[in-house]
Parts: structure tokens; sequence; C-alpha cells
């Protein structure tokens, strides 16, 4: 791909597009991490001395109709914090605000656009008459094939990688292609069917898979462990017997708890007792995994050069069954190893146990990164490389 820093951009019109869908709160931004994210690209576009225009969507809102619940106005405001200057906010339909380089205005939620979702190529045509260079900066919607990632890149004069993007990408590539082994993944969450395809991926390229939540619950069922009123997939039970296979003949490690935390029920102030896997019974239900798996874990994650983490390994949002996960954080904060973690699930509880700057990369990306690694190539990644297929043969 074509990037941000191999071009001209002085005096130029560009037009970036970032990812700016965050929580709000009544009205206002209750959470500023994906902006933050973004102020470097924006920045550097600055110093580069172009005239910036930024696009992102906020929300699912009804396609063609402006709804002030799900304008960017909080982001523009905010955005005139950061930089120091107004950013106005302006409809496509509009004039653009005249803009001096290093002058910055943000373009109205691209999901009130008709076609947008479609990748329309009227819209997208719209979209590449406002520049003259078109930044793809936002790797959270990279997996979204939209007019507004994928359809101006094909339609503007340049197509290029923002600095976002490609640290996103060199990290994924850092974990999956060249990692320093060691490699541990780390894959949690409730089904085993929303991450089968990353699980088959990361078996081939990982040296230990520590499989966690209801997914763990899945292949211990297919060793035979009972299981109580746990959740688990029964119909993909020989599925996970087929990996656990496929693990032995590579000669890798699925990683599985020995022992667990049991409840009855998820609430706040819930008796939970620790079980032997051996043990569960009755009504039984699996929230997290034991001490006994904890200190295994954290012996695993010790020995890593390279980690990769993507869901939790037990339901962290409640006090009693939050350790297992809080004592993964904590493994992988003290490791010296190199360290990715993506997926909302994930960066929450690195936000609640307080691990943020111990983790060497944080996704800003949930099913875009998930496909980066299971193997997918993202619908805007390959736009940005079809652009400069077709620059080089011109």
């Amino acid at each position: 791909m074509l990037t941000m820093d191999k071009v001209s951009l002085k005096d130029k019109w560009v037009l970036i597009r970032e990812d700016f869908n965050v929580p709000m709160l009544d009205g206002n931004i209750s959470h500023t991490a994906r902006i933050d994210a973004a102020l470097p690209t924006i920045k550097q576009a600055q110093k580069m001395g172009a005239k910036i225009i930024l696009m992102s969507h906020l929300g699912r809102p009804i396609e063609g109709h402006f709804d002030e619940a799900f304008s960017l106005k909080p982001i523009a405001i905010y955005l005139s914090k950061c930089l120091g200057q107004s950013v106005p906010l302006f409809q496509l339909d509009q004039d653009i605000p005249a803009l001096q380089s290093g002058e910055v205005a943000l373009l109205e939620n691209v999901r009130f656009l008709p076609g947008e979702e479609k990748n329309s190529d009227e819209l997208a045509k719209k979209l590449a008459a406002l520049c003259q260079v078109f930044v793809m900066d936002a790797f959270a919607v990279a997996h979204r094939a939209q007019s507004s990632t994928v359809g101006v890149a094909r339609f503007a004069e340049v197509a290029c990688a923002g600095p976002l993007l490609q640290k996103e990408l060199t990290a994924i590539h850092q974990v999956l292609i060249h990692p320093q082994r060691p490699v541990v993944a780390i894959v949690g969450g409730s089904k085993v069917s929303s991450k089968l395809k990353l699980l088959t991926n990361l078996l081939d390229k990982v040296d230990t898979l520590v499989v966690g939540g209801g997914i763990a619950n899945t292949f211990l069922a297919a060793k035979g462990f009972p299981m109580g009123e746990s959740l688990f997939e029964q119909d993909l039970v020989p599925t996970a017997k087929a990996l656990l296979e496929k693990a032995q003949k590579l000669d890798k490690t699925i990683w599985l708890p020995v022992d667990v935390v049991v409840g009855e029920q998820l609430i706040k102030d819930a008796k939970a007792l620790v079980k032997s896997c051996n043990d569960v019974q009755g009504k039984d239900k699996i929230f997290d995994i034991g001490p006994a798996s904890q200190k295994s874990l954290a012996d695993c994650i010790h020995q890593a050069k390279t980690i990769l983490w993507n869901g939790p390994v037990g339901v962290f949002e409640f006090a009693p069954f939050s350790e297992g996960t809080k004592n993964l954080a904590k493994a992988i904060a003290a490791s010296d190893a190199y360290s990715v973690a993506g997926g909302g699930d994930t960066l929450a509880a690195i936000e609640q146990f307080q691990v943020q700057d111990k983790i060497s990369y944080l996704s800003t990306g949930g099913g875009a990164f998930l496909e980066a690694i299971e193997g997918k190539v993202l619908p805007a990644v390959l736009a940005l490389q079809k652009q400069q297929e077709k620059a080089i043969t011109q």
C-alpha cells in the first residue's frame, strides 16, 4: 500500500476516514479513546500542510435521514479543543468550509448518506470529489466494504493508508507472521461457533492456544468433563475434539483449566465455589477459572515472547468471577513479551484492571481485529493495495 508519509500533502485537500464511533451518554462523549488514537494522524497531516476534511460514522442511524442523536457535533467540539482551533462541521450537500493549510473540518456522519453501507459508486464519487488525497486510517471499519472505506479509494486521485491503520496492521503482522517464539494466544468468549475460524487459523501459527469462557467449556466437554448447567455448544463438541487432535499432531498445546469457579446465577453477590473440573455437577455453572488454573496460565504467559489476547477467561464484570481475567491481565502486564490485545470485552477488562500502559499494543478494532487475526484480507486494505497496483502499472 501507498502510505501517507510518502505522499506530498502540502496545500492539498486531504480526506481522512477515521473511526469516531465513540460511546455517548446524554449527548456527551463518555470515552474518547478512539478519537485520541486518531489525533497523531491528524496532527501529522497538519504538519505536512494539508487542508484536512475528516469523516466518520457514529452509531446506526437510519440511512438518508438526519438524526440529531447521531450528529458528530460533540466530536467536532472535542476535536476543536484537542487541536486548538475551530473544527467546523458540515454536510455533504453544503459548501466545503474555506480552509487554509493545517486547518481541519469534519464531515457530518457518513451513515446519514444514502448508499454508504451498500458501497454506492455515486456516493463514493461525491466523497472522492472532496479531496486530492484520500487517507484510510480507520482500522476498526476496514472490514466493511462501504463508500467511505472502499468506494472512495477507487475514485480518489490518490489513496493511501494512514499511520493508525499502518500501526494496527504492523502489530498483527508482528504477532502472526514474524513473531518471536514461543507465541501464546488467548481466545475467550462465550461461543466456539463465533470464533471457530480464529481458533483454526491460530492453531497453525502459535505454540500455545489458551481457550477461556464458554469456549473452554466446549473443549472441556470434548474431553469428557461434566458440565452441570454450564454454557457450552454440544453440536461443536466434535469440532473441539478435532482441534485437540490436530494440536497433538502439530505438537502444539491447547491450554485448558484444571479447576473452575462455579455458581448458580450471575449476580454481583453470587456464591462462588472453586471446583476441580471433574467435580462440576447438578446446577453448577462455570463462570471463571480457578486458582490452580490461574497459576498455570500465569506460568504459561511468563514463558511467552509474543502474546495475542482476544477475550476474557471468565465473567469478569461480576466480582465473584473476575479473578481469572484479572490475574491474566496482570500476568500479561508483567511480561516482557510483545503483547497485542483487541476486542471490546478485552479492552474493557484491560481498563477495569488498569493495565493499559503495560500492553504493547491495544487495537482500536473489534470486528476488524477479529477478521485480521482470522487471516482474512480486509476490504479497505485490499482497495488500497489495488489502487497502488493500478498506479504502478499506469
